[in-house]
């Protein structure tokens, strides 16, 4: 079961990065809108108090998210050339 928690993971972290792009190339959000939301989002997972293991997952949510955040933000960046 973990083995399909994780790819469900990652499956869904690809459909959002792809999302979050497209959106910006179709110019629904600006690059800064974009990383506006993924920033809050990384926000939200850092103000979950949780001790022990729960705590730690939300931190490495918050990273991944900021890491989505910086993949947004050059891709934008690359569109706009």
């Amino acid at each position: 079961m973990a083995a399909e928690d994780g790819a469900a993971g990652m499956a869904a972290l690809s459909i959002c990065e792809s999302l979050m792009i497209a959106m910006v190339e179709k110019g629904l959000l600006t690059v800064e809108e974009a990383r506006g939301v993924l920033e809050d989002a990384a926000a939200a997972h850092l103000r979950q108090e949780s001790s022990g293991p729960a705590g730690g997952r939300q931190e490495m949510a918050a990273r991944v998210i900021e890491r989505l955040a910086l993949q947004v933000g050059a891709a934008g960046h690359y569109n706009r050339r």
